[in-house]
């Protein structure tokens, strides 16, 4: 099921061949699918790398996205974040079951869009970059600027944002898996990222789905003072992973989150929503 405003009838996305990878369990435990979509820059292969079978060995069918222009799927440099939002709609309602989002950095502001259009079950934010300044991502913005000035002031003027790997990675990671993932590295489209500074906040999202929203008090991207309020938003408080980096999925510690986004979904969150 997906909702459709009578606008974006006036007005169909185009469509993009979309990478979507995926790990399933051996055996089925009804368990709901999970889709992984990564933040600008980054593929599915992110969350290949180590979340998708983790999730699978747990128990949980576990999907990652490549937004249009990234990863492995079409290029796409005009990319809006209404395209993308079209992308997680149309593979979440694909999906077997009712999915559970889980976004990481801007893929998070995707998924903040999306839960506006897709009855997902439940989502996560991980260390969400929703730079919309009525969530106070200004903040977000000046860390940006302070902390990497070289890779940040260019992608004001419609270049690519590129982070370095003291904002992605910890110094736990070794230098030769830093190297590795920076160099998969893309950019997204020059209109979305602007829209992700200059873009209107998320509309509520559709049946209240409970949100998780989790990062790091030692991201170098994203303040821990933006994912207070992110989780404000949502009635509830972030969960915290200290001394890891912005891209968690690929961290030295990346067992730590992705185990507790997988026992919050067992324990029913769902059943505890407002």
């Amino acid at each position: 099921m997906r909702v459709v405003r009578s606008w974006e009838w006036a007005r169909p996305e185009r469509p993009a061949r979309r990478e979507v990878l995926a790990a399933v369990p051996e055996r089925e435990e009804a368990k709901p699918p999970l889709l992984f979509v990564p933040g600008f820059g980054h593929g599915a292969w992110a969350f290949a790398e180590h979340w998708l079978g983790h999730a699978a060995g747990r128990g949980f069918p576990a999907y990652a996205l490549s937004l249009r222009g990234h990863g492995g799927s079409e290029p796409a440099p005009e990319a809006t974040l209404r395209s993308y939002t079209h992308d997680v709609t149309q593979v979440a309602a694909s999906l077997p079951r009712q999915a559970v989002l889980v976004g990481h950095g801007a893929g998070a502001r995707v998924v903040a869009h999306a839960l506006a259009r897709y009855p997902a079950r439940a989502a996560v934010l991980v260390a969400p970059v929703l730079v919309a300044p009525v969530l106070g991502g200004w903040a977000t913005f000046g860390t940006a600027l302070r902390r990497n000035p070289a890779g940040t002031v260019p992608a004001v003027f419609g270049a690519g944002l590129r982070l370095n790997r003291r904002q992605l990675f910890s110094r736990e990671l070794p230098d030769a898996d830093a190297r590795r993932h920076l160099a998969r590295l893309g950019r997204a489209g020059r209109r979305a990222q602007w829209q992700l500074l200059t873009g209107r906040g998320p509309e509520p999202a559709v049946g209240r789905p409970p949100v998780l929203v989790l990062g790091s008090p030692d991201d170098r991207v994203v303040p821990a003072s933006a994912l207070v309020r992110a989780a404000q938003r949502y009635a509830s408080a972030p969960l915290l992973f200290p001394g890891m980096g912005h891209d968690l999925m690929l961290d030295a510690r990346w067992r730590e989150p992705i185990d507790a986004i997988l026992d919050w979904l067992d324990k029913d969150p769902e059943s505890t929503a407002g």
